[in-house]
């Protein structure tokens, strides 16, 4: 049997079935949320970067969630728009794998990264008086770069279990890009191993992690409610409701993509619901952080009148 078959080289990404004029709107429309993802999120990274009002831990990390949703969008978003303009054009084994792999490390990043996020809000509100010792440059670093190294060895260690899979035909991955589970229903073996290791970093990447974040702003919700000026308490929810706006929408998707039920009729749902991860997701957390972020509205007042000056 090993003999007769032959190895995939190409794959070819069914995207959504639709007709050439609704895809050409869907291409449009996808490109704009596109570009206002980059846009969005490189404002966010320039007023961070030259605002020194800003070099503070909690937009320390913001800088590195803009990043991270950058090089997510990009990962799935210009192989969707492609697809939408060349529905047959196929993709090389070793492009999907690629962004597999790009992908995968990206979204554990992110997933990382708000928990970091969640513990900064937590010590700036629950021990401010101890926040500049416990979060000093040197933690907040080292939190940043531990978030960067392990969502790239966890995607790693999927891409080593994949790798040795034989595929042998069909070719047609059923998504708009190259989506793990999608690609491992192809492979002409026993999947069983990835699937368990998928699902077993899907519960230590997010189930673990929205636990310690829920744990934490309940802890945080009861130190707002004990601040006795309505001014703080005001600022302090502000802050932490822009957080928990993105760890909503991100780890909500996430955990229904990867966590929830994987039979039935959700798997076309499913798909649509990981293009609002991928796609909106970035789009919006700039938009949540910048509308309800004073300070956010404040540097970026400060930036235009130099500029004007």
């Amino acid at each position: 049997m090993e003999g007769n078959q032959t190895s995939v080289t190409e794959f070819i990404l069914l995207g959504f079935p639709l007709d050439t004029k609704t895809q050409m709107l869907l291409f449009g429309l996808f490109s704009l949320f596109y570009v206002l993802t980059l846009l969005g999120n490189g404002v966010i990274l320039g007023l961070i970067s030259l605002d020194s009002r800003l070099h503070t831990p909690m937009y320390f990390f913001l800088a590195h969630l803009a990043i991270v949703d950058m090089a997510y969008a990009c990962s799935t978003v210009p192989q969707m728009l492609v697809n939408l303009l060349s529905p047959a054009k196929p993709v090389s084994f070793a492009g999907c794998i690629t962004q597999t792999f790009l992908f995968l490390s990206f979204a554990h990043t992110e997933c990382l990264l708000l928990v970091v996020m969640s513990c900064d809000r937590y010590v700036a509100i629950c021990h401010p008086l101890r926040y500049s010792v416990i979060m000093s440059w040197r933690v907040c670093i080292t939190l940043a770069v531990t978030s960067w190294v392990f969502g790239v060895l966890l995607a790693l260690v999927h891409l080593l279990l994949l790798l040795p899979l034989p595929f042998c035909g069909p070719q047609q991955v059923n998504h708009f890009f190259c989506e793990i589970i999608a690609v491992l229903k192809l492979a002409c073996a026993d999947t069983h191993i990835n699937e368990t290791v998928v699902l077993a970093g899907a519960v230590s990447v997010l189930v673990g992690p929205f636990s310690s974040i829920v744990v934490s702003y309940i802890h945080i919700l009861c130190a707002i409610l004990k601040i006795r000026s309505g001014e703080g308490r005001q600022k302090a929810f502000s802050t932490c409701s822009s957080h928990l706006c993105v760890f909503g929408l991100f780890y909500g998707t996430a955990i229904i993509m990867y966590v929830g039920p994987r039979h039935g009729d959700s798997k076309e749902g499913k798909k649509y619901l990981l293009l609002f991860h991928s796609l909106f997701n970035p789009m919006l957390n700039p938009l949540i952080y910048s509308l309800r972020n004073k300070e956010v509205k404040a540097a970026l007042k400060r930036t235009l009148h130099k500029d004007r000056s």
